[in-house]
């Protein structure tokens, strides 16, 4: 198993209101998280930061996981808890006032991930079906395409495109979408900000990730991407691979 995390401010932001990272818990299990602070809202970087920092905090003290059961227990109990520690925040540091974060994160066991998501940020699967969407964007745009008001193709170039209907920190309580998927060898996991799937598209990010370059030159390759088509937000990736010498083995 490889993993690989990036982030980057793009070229027109002056600050980088992303964050996430890769962690291990005592058992040596990964969690991977990408949160993206809201952009237009005061404060976005500490949001993020604050959710990426108290999870990593949590889950380097979490025991193994051991059933699908577990791992989504854990995403409730534990989102909420970082929920009301950022909205708590926010209530009381008044340059803080209306921040949140969109949240996706998974934890990878051998046998199954379990993905939580609050936002917009992404969680898509390369399998032998090819590039899938796993979460579902909580934004205004993705409810007009489910009902019908507008076209998926429409909701490209929306003016709201960027609106969310649910967001980590902005309420004392938070709805989160949480699944749990069985992995395959060879099978590869690709979380990101919206920084990333609003300017490079599905063909664009499959055909870079069955490439032949190494798992980092892939991640680079995205982000340099993203920037090529314009880079108005902040891009974070991460990429994990399940390659098969390493799928039953150690975590790298």
């Amino acid at each position: 198993m490889k993993a690989v995390f990036l982030t980057d401010r793009g070229k027109v932001r002056q600050h980088n209101e992303d964050n996430g990272g890769v962690f291990l818990n005592r058992a040596g299990q990964r969690i991977a998280m990408v949160a993206d602070g809201m952009g237009g809202h005061r404060a976005g970087d500490v949001a993020s930061h604050l959710t990426i920092m108290k999870l990593k905090e949590i889950w380097e003290e979490t025991e193994k996981i051991e059933t699908p059961e577990q791992a989504e227990n854990w995403f409730k109990e534990q989102i909420k808890l970082v929920n009301v520690t950022v909205f708590q925040h926010s209530q009381q540091n008044v340059e803080c006032e209306g921040m949140g974060t969109t949240i996706v994160a998974v934890i990878i066991t051998e046998m199954f991930s379990t993905i939580a998501h609050i936002g917009d940020s992404r969680c898509y699967i390369l399998n032998e079906a090819g590039l899938s969407q796993i979460t579902e964007d909580h934004s205004l745009v993705n409810e007009l395409v489910k009902t019908g008001q507008i076209s998926k193709e429409d909701a490209e170039n929306h003016p709201r495109k960027n609106v969310l209907t649910r967001a980590l920190g902005t309420a004392i309580f938070v709805d989160m979408d949480i699944k749990t998927i069985i992995i395959e060898e060879n099978d590869t996991l690709l979380l990101c900000s919206d920084g990333l799937s609003n300017k490079v598209n599905e063909e664009e990010i499959e055909s870079t990730l069955n490439s032949e370059k190494s798992i980092k030159e892939k991640a680079t390759t995205l982000i340099d991407m993203a920037n090529e088509y314009g880079g108005e937000d902040n891009i974070s990736l991460i990429i994990v691979e399940f390659t098969p010498e390493e799928f039953y083995g150690d975590q790298q």
